[in-house]
């Protein structure tokens, strides 16, 4: 059997609706800027956390923290940003997110305009459409919803909670950080069926450790065939050169996190008072959101991923593989040539410590175990 999405039932995506992407877009431009230093920025954190506490289920926090005076940081300031959790069975979570603030670099902090509708409204709209249709039913895990702060200063909103979910102990299966994803043209290029997904591996054993590569890899694997027309471009390196976002500290932290950014960034409006309304091709909005509906469902009701992965050592033409189980979850072994950057191929094996992946040999092939729906531990 093949492990795609249907394993975990229908999904909710088709419920993604242009005109609730559209009313929040709509809202967060009538504030001239949502510069972290402004009071527009508290003014917005308060309507996202009232569209929050309109969910049912939902635990809404405004979280404070601490900016110091500094570039693009004209004095000390408490900040303001939107935390909304959805329980699970588990205290496991998987988070996603976009950014609330805005900047217009070309301008004075606190008086420019910059309305900051695609960066990062569209990551808002996103988050707040994806929090209203996963919270109409019970998942495993716990869904965490964050509309961040201070990114454009510095990513210190995304750093105060990564600190603090360390600090506190959180369990995070997977942070989905969406900056930019509301647009798919710029100037004469066009690109409506793809968004980037930005994935880090870590080579260097001395610094913490996540599994952001296999998240990304699992995503593309988990959507492939359902969106029709679009699909995620994964870009294996951490971000843009010499950029950042939201998912940075998650990773320095040890966190698995990745970036979905659009195929194409207008960088002429980015981070000017041309990032307006007019500019959002909501159906392509509407497909990076399903995408993420799509991921997080699977994420939501996956078991915890399996221990000491390993290969039998014998060589075979065949490969058999072993694990430690727990009692009662389902595994998938997946593979691909060691020249294929995506899944190739994958199988559920059950309730069981090992698996035979007859006719593909660990000579020519790379592979994983995960429990279905949950994020694969790769073997060497």
């Amino acid at each position: 059997m093949i492990a795609t999405a249907a394993l975990i039932g229908t999904s909710l995506f088709s419920q993604v609706s242009i005109d609730h992407l559209k009313a929040t877009l709509q809202h967060l431009s009538t504030y001239p800027t949502r510069n972290t230093s402004t009071p527009e920025l508290k003014q917005a954190a308060e309507w996202v956390a009232s569209e929050f506490r309109k969910i049912p289920g939902l635990k809404v926090e405004i979280m404070e923290y601490d900016v110091k005076k500094g570039r693009r940081v004209p004095e000390d300031k408490t900040v303001v940003q939107v935390i909304a959790t959805l329980p699970g069975e588990t205290d496991h979570k998987v988070i996603v997110g976009g950014h609330l603030d805005t900047i217009n670099l070309g301008g004075d902090v606190m008086t420019a305009k910059a309305p900051g509708i695609n960066d990062d409204g569209s990551g808002v709209a996103l988050t707040l459409e994806s929090a209203r249709i996963l919270s109409q039913r019970k998942w495993h895990n716990t869904f965490v919803f964050v509309a961040f702060s201070g990114e454009e200063q510095g990513l210190f909103g995304s750093t105060a909670l990564a600190e603090r979910a360390k600090k506190e102990g959180w369990n995070i299966d997977a942070v989905l950080s969406n900056d930019t994803v509301g647009s798919s043209m710029a100037s004469d290029m066009k690109d409506k069926k793809r968004v980037r997904l930005y994935s880090e591996e870590v080579t260097d054993p001395n610094l913490p450790q996540h599994n952001s590569r296999e998240l990304a890899r699992f995503i593309e694997w988990n959507s492939r065939g359902k969106l029709k027309g679009f699909a995620p471009w994964l870009v294996f390196r951490r971000d843009r050169f010499q950029r950042g976002g939201d998912h940075t500290p998650f990773n320095k932290v040890g966190y698995t996190a990745v970036r979905f950014v659009e195929a194409i960034e207008w960088l002429e409006h980015q981070h000017t008072e041309k990032d307006t309304l007019e500019w959002i091709d909501f159906n392509y909005l509407a497909n990076v959101t399903k995408l993420n509906i799509l991921s997080m469902e699977a994420l939501g009701d996956a078991a915890e991923a399996p221990d000491h992965v390993r290969y039998d050592l014998k060589q075979a033409h065949d490969t058999t593989i072993h694990w430690t189980a727990k009692p009662g979850v389902k595994y998938v072994v997946y593979w691909r040539e060691t020249s294929s950057p995506t899944w190739q191929g994958a199988v559920e094996v059950g309730e069981t410590d090992h698996a035979v992946i007859k006719g593909k040999n660990k000579d020519d092939h790379t592979f994983a175990v995960g429990t279905v729906g949950g994020i694969p531990i790769p073997l060497g």
